[in-house]
């Protein structure tokens, strides 16, 4: 997310990162998080932009878009991006991760080079667990969420199944909201360099949220 934070400073925009528990650290560390202890993450954050009285918007990427539209439920934010939502992981055994978790606590993966900086090689599957259990409650919470929304997503995915994205877009509860689906070309990393078109994200981003007072969390 740092690129789109960076891209947003230079417009004018007050940034806020945040990074959630058990990320940058350990994949011990991420095994015993929750969700709602990413959550609290997202609320520190939040009430230190408040008490500057800074009007306060969110963005969030995958499992952090997810974040996001939870969130709007129990504080007000004046607008939201969903990068890479989803109600659906591709991966065929994603529903049954807390079993597997029994069995097989990590799942090791391989990582491009220029990609390991930000992730883990071992993956615990408790934290699919803990996704698991977030989806399914923001699938049933779409139609309350009403602030203002863009919705960005891409058929060069793998990561979300075909379609999810559009789908919690479509069910959104918001009057106003807007969706584009970018080509097979771009990743589930919208944001990132990899992608092709990080440009045209971001500053499809930033006219988003350019009406409003500059100030952005990301």
């Amino acid at each position: 997310m740092r690129p789109l934070g960076n891209d947003l400073v230079t417009r004018g925009f007050t940034v806020l990162g945040v990074r959630l528990p058990g990320h940058g650290t350990s994949p011990k560390d991420l095994a015993r998080c929750r969700f709602e202890d990413w959550l609290t993450a997202l609320n520190n954050g939040y009430h230190i932009l408040v008490q500057e009285n800074l009007a306060v918007s969110a963005a969030g990427l995958s499992t952090g878009a997810l974040l996001v539209a939870k969130f709007s439920r129990q504080h007000p934010i004046e607008r939201m991006v969903l990068l890479s939502p989803f109600l659906q992981l591709q991966h065929p055994l994603a529903d049954h991760a807390g079993f597997l978790s029994l069995f097989m606590p990590y799942r090791k993966r391989r990582i491009a080079e220029a990609e390991q900086p930000f992730y883990y090689r071992y993956r615990p599957l408790k934290g699919v667990v803990q996704i698991n259990r977030l989806r399914r409650q923001i699938r049933r919470e779409l139609k309350a969420m009403t602030t203002p929304t863009l919705v960005l997503a891409a058929a060069g995915d793998k990561t979300i199944a075909p379609g999810t994205a559009e789908e919690l877009f479509n069910k959104l509860g918001s009057e106003i909201k807007e969706f584009y689906c970018y080509g097979p070309e771009v990743p589930h990393t919208l944001t990132a360099a990899e992608n092709p078109r990080q440009m045209a994200v971001i500053q499809r981003i930033a006219r988003f949220l350019a009406p409003l007072p500059t100030t952005a969390t990301i």
